[in-house]
């Protein structure tokens, strides 16, 4: 019993049930509190995703040496090609079952939140995209000059934010989503909105696990390796994602499930040192594959028809691309891709407005897809290293 209180998924679910009932129960003077501890421990989170970047993308590039560039041209070619096959399937499904069902159009209002205690501000020293970018140059120009201090300070900094993550980010965890999902019982989003859209959020929902079946057993086709071997740990990371709704906050729980995979010798460390948080903010698949669906229905409910087959592959196509620029954050995909939605598909406010209430309904679901999608691209990756003979290096990623 003792082992079982301790396992985070354990602490994931207890979290949620307690969130759920809390939210249920709750007056508002509860629910103040309620809210300012989810947005100071989102805070702290958020903070330590960009130094989570940095400490464990930049310190594997340097060890991966001269084939650094190489593989990470692999990781954005294959979370490029994942994200829009995710997207034309999507598509294609819309087109063939939305004009079958009987969607409800309206979206009943959600009960206000109360406002925060008090506010503490706890920003970022960078977004999360500017870390990303800030890891590679610093790891891809330290291999290039040889730089020997540069990669002796990346390790000891990657040791620094272990020791952050181990101890401070995984246990605020369960308190983060019970905390959020508190929020969601109070605001009305479970009892009342999710029904309105229930039908096709489960549509979207089998999307998501048809399309981690496809990247797994491709994942395992082209390494050779049993892909369960990978997924099988993959399910507090799962959990993580769907409370935390973010790829980013997501990131300490995803490592230490791919290093568990690793120890057993199906992954390899430093693919899954460099991998893992890589695709956490480039491969958005879940995401991708849930937008195009919903712009469809939106597009049926309030303009009466689905866009035409020209505008929705080229928006696929424009979708991969600012799904790898889009951070992985809640909402971080519909977010960045308001301009195409608008500018492609054309639609108005009230289309916009639309899109982003039912995207939200889900986006637990598919930043859970995303996780669990990165799983399969990094066992690709450690294929690819196998098959090419690069040398394996030792980086210390134990959490």
């Amino acid at each position: 019993m003792k082992n079982l209180f301790k396992s985070l998924p354990f602490r994931l679910i207890l979290a949620l049930i307690i969130g759920i009932a809390l939210g249920l129960a709750a007056n508002e003077a509860v629910m103040q509190i309620v809210v300012t501890v989810q947005k100071i421990l989102g805070q702290l989170i958020m903070f330590a995703i960009p130094l989570v970047i940095l400490g464990f993308i930049a310190p594997s590039i340097t060890k991966l040496g001269n084939s650094a560039s190489k593989i990470l041209g692999i990781a954005l070619a294959i979370a490029y090609i994942s994200s829009i096959c995710a997207a034309f399937m999507s598509m294609f499904a819309g087109y063939g079952l939305i004009p079958h069902l009987n969607i409800v159009s309206s979206v009943e209002e959600n009960r206000a939140m109360p406002t925060v205690i008090f506010e503490l501000a706890i920003p970022q020293i960078m977004t999360v995209m500017s870390a990303l970018v800030l890891a590679l140059f610093i790891g891809l120009a330290a291999v290039w000059t040889k730089a020997k201090s540069t990669i002796t300070l990346l390790d000891e900094f990657q040791k620094i934010v272990i020791a952050v993550v181990t101890a401070i980010i995984i246990p605020c965890l369960p308190f983060f989503i019970g905390c959020t999902f508190a929020g969601l019982a109070y605001e009305g989003a479970i009892t009342k909105q999710l029904p309105v859209f229930l039908i096709v959020i489960l549509i979207v929902m089998l999307g998501h696990y048809i399309w981690m079946a496809v990247l797994y057993a491709i994942a395992g086709a082209y390494s050779g390796k049993n892909p369960f071997k990978v997924l099988k740990y993959y399910g507090p990371a799962y959990l993580t994602a769907v409370g935390t709704m973010s790829s980013a906050a997501t990131l300490p729980v995803a490592l230490s499930c791919a290093n568990k995979a690793a120890d057993e010798g199906t992954l390899r460390k430093d693919m899954a040192a460099f991998g893992v948080p890589l695709f956490a903010n480039i491969h958005l698949c879940g995401s991708v594959l849930t937008e195009t669906f919903f712009v469809m229905v939106v597009s049926q409910i309030l303009y009466g028809a689905l866009p035409a087959l020209g505008t929705m592959i080229l928006f696929c196509m424009l979708l991969g691309i600012f799904a790898i620029a889009a951070p992985g954050v809640p909402g971080g995909t519909v977010m960045a891709s308001l301009g195409l939605i608008i500018s492609v598909l054309g639609f108005d406010a009230n289309g916009t407005a639309l899109m982003l209430t039912i995207f939200a309904l889900q986006d637990s679901f598919g930043t859970a897809c995303n996780v669990t999608g990165d799983g399969a691209l990094t066992l690709i990756l450690t294929g690819y290293a196998e098959k090419h003979n690069l040398e394996e290096q030792n980086l210390s990623v134990d959490l």
